[in-house]
């Protein structure tokens, strides 16, 4: 059948939209690549190999130094505390996503501050002064040092534009030299981080860090830590020093050939129900975090439990990247506290882009813990083309908000309005400080926003928190630098996308009692949901012991749309696992990595990996190997 011209303008307009896609997935991959082999360079420079750890804190300083960074004694003391005895390659890699290096902009920004008369010098005895006596004190040889190797011109004062070339030089160079080494050194190179070349346009996306430290939880000792779920090393130099493995074929349908699993909601229209909306957040370094619930059931009912992104109303021609990222929720019985957790199901059934989960619930409290594989949900890199206006001065020279974001804010007000009821309570409220100050609003500050915005029942209409916003612009006299403060710690970017961050909602329906739900907290996963990962892959998957090692299991679950596999160490040795992906196709891991290794502590199991399909409208193949490395 001939096509109309109509129909040829489309098809090319959709493989251009696929080539600039696969053009930006490529230069995602690359730059990471380039993040990847900076920490590994600087990392053997100091060390014989990626899978010795950190045994020192002068150790940490050298690396870090062969970085690019100049950690101070507080930065080290912040990733080195008492409890500290060892990091590994993969804690590196997260404390030099956090510690940027200096630019020349941010170090004579902090220099002008000294020199109030704009010179560009400062004398040596202004300079001992300082940094013998404020902050972080040196001691008199150290600034010595610093004078003598700054001072240019023997005129007894630093010229701070000539130090600070000097200083971004010399970082350069510590980073330079490093490669230099790992590329001359055969035996490093083949240590590089993983298959660089054997990654293709349709192969394993960008690697989730580690969770971050600053949440301190229990562990549980049946299972490694949380940052051992993320520890990946290199490539093995050579084949033969695997001893043992396992391999896993499974093939995958097309997802328009999935059945509908899971029960309407129709089906239980008459059943009492209850909700309450939430978020996933991206943090910088690639950790997610998310709102935690508590559900209390008075008496013992048939419930079901779903999850889905929350559709927003966007402006007309914004994507809403979020629609396709993976949800679940882990459903834990608490008995005699907060720690002790047991799981009792999780949102395996699917309809469309809703997970859930029927059952029977016995009476008491339940935690709620929503969880994404982080496949689909990444930093995203893709250049912005100019920044959206905020606000702008109308004819009478008053300040007001664009449309654009007056459209964003209103979708910001759905997702944090956690009931749904078009009202924000001081709780909700709470919940959005947090995550865009880091600080709570007290009964005090409340009232105070009582009487100046518009309120109802004590909550915060959606004009109410227009007219805020509109207040903290003009507090600024119509600079929106806090403005997009808050909007990037939302997930938005500067075209006013959101697409670090996922709204989700969830929908609870009892039979008999009227269920009660409410947010508890908004924080990475933790132990505790790293524990029912592990439980519900090993409850519910394949097991196979890997050959030649009878102590390591690897479990394999799968559903339409994902595929999990978890790694368990019976032995009383630690292990070090070599995975690879290589045969995949159409594959997405929360890994990153076609080949990778990950350590698992002894007597523990641990997450290996997640995976989805690339393209959900075709055939998937899952071919994984686990090979015992030591």
């Amino acid at each position: 059948m001939a096509s109309s011209p109509g129909s040829n303008a489309s098809l090319s307009d959709q493989k251009v939209t696929h080539s600039e896609s696969s053009r930006a997935k490529k230069s995602q991959r690359s730059e990471e690549e380039i993040f990847y082999m900076n920490c590994r360079a600087a990392y053997l420079t100091v060390l014989k190999s990626s899978l010795e750890n950190i045994k020192s804190k002068e150790q940490l300083c050298l690396v870090l130094q062969q970085a690019g960074r100049n950690p101070s004694q507080k930065t080290l003391n912040k990733y080195w505390t008492s409890q500290t005895t060892t990091l590994n390659f993969d804690d590196f890699c997260t404390i030099l996503k956090k510690e940027k290096t200096a630019t020349k902009t941010e170090l004579l920004k902090a220099f002008g501050k000294i020199d109030t008369d704009n010179s560009g010098y400062i004398l040596h005895d202004e300079l001992y002064k300082i940094l013998t006596t404020r902050g972080e004190k040196m001691t008199l040889d150290e600034v010595s040092a610093i004078t003598k190797l700054a001072d240019f011109n023997s005129s007894g004062k630093l010229d701070y534009n000539k130090f600070c070339d000097l200083y971004v030089t010399t970082s350069e160079q510590c980073c330079k030299t490093a490669l230099e080494k790992l590329e001359v050194d055969s035996r490093l190179r083949r240590q590089q981080f993983g298959s660089q070349a054997g990654t293709s346009s349709e192969g394993i996306a960008l690697p989730v860090s580690k969770p971050s430290p600053r949440v301190s939880k229990k562990t549980d000792h049946k299972l490694a830590p949380m940052k051992g779920d993320s520890r990946i090393f290199s490539r093995p130099s050579s084949a033969q020093s695997c001893k043992a493995s396992i391999s896993s074929t499974i093939s995958m349908s097309a997802s328009r050939n999935r059945n509908a699993k899971l029960i309407e909601p129709n089906a239980v229209k008459e059943w009492q129900c209850t909700q309450s909306k939430g978020c996933f957040y991206l943090e910088d370094d690639g950790e997610i975090i998310s709102h935690k619930y508590r559900l209390h059931l008075p008496q013992r009912s048939t419930v079901c439990i779903t999850i889905k992104p929350l559709n927003l109303c966007q402006v007309e021609g914004k994507s809403c990247h979020w629609l396709s990222v993976d949800t679940a929720l882990y459903v834990l019985k608490e008995n005699e506290s907060q720690e002790n957790l047991q799981l009792v199901s999780f949102t395996e059934q699917q309809n469309k882009e809703m997970f859930g989960w029927k059952g029977e619930l016995g009476s008491g409290v339940y935690w709620l813990l929503p969880f994404t594989t982080g496949c689909r949900f990444k930093k995203v890199k893709t250049q912005i083309a100019g920044e959206a206006k905020l606000v702008y001065r109308g004819e009478d020279g008053e300040l007001a908000l664009t449309k654009e974001f007056r459209a964003a804010l209103l979708d910001i007000f759905e997702t944090i309005d956690l009931d749904g009821n078009g009202l924000l309570s001081l709780e909700e409220y709470n919940f959005f400080e947090l995550r865009t100050s880091g600080e709570k609003c007290d009964e005090e500050a409340w009232a105070v926003c009582k009487e100046n915005f518009d309120m109802k029942k004590n909550e915060l209409t959606r004009q109410g928190f227009m007219d805020l916003n509109l207040m903290e612009a003009n507090d600024r006299e119509g600079d929106p630098s806090d403005l997009w403060v808050t909007l990037l710690s939302l997930g938005y970017n500067k075209a006013l996308e959101m697409t670090e961050a996922c709204p989700f909602v969830i929908d609870i329906y009892a039979e008999k009692c009227k269920p009660r739900i409410k947010a508890i907290h908004l924080e990475a996963g933790g132990w505790q949901l790293n524990r029912a990962i592990c439980k519900s892959v090993v409850n519910k998957g394949e097991a196979k012991v890997m050959d030649g090692c009878e102590n390591v299991i690897v479990y394999t679950y799968k559903t339409d749309m994902r595929i999990s596999s978890v790694i368990e160490n019976k032995s009383e040795n630690k292990v070090i696992i070599h995975v690879n992906n290589e045969q995949s196709k159409n594959c997405l891991s929360n890994r990153g990595l076609t080949v990778f290794a990950v350590e698992v502590a002894p007597k523990s199991m641990m997450v290996s990996q997640h995976v989805m399909p690339l393209n959900e409208q075709e055939e998937w193949l899952y071919n994984c190997v686990h090979s015992l490395l030591r």
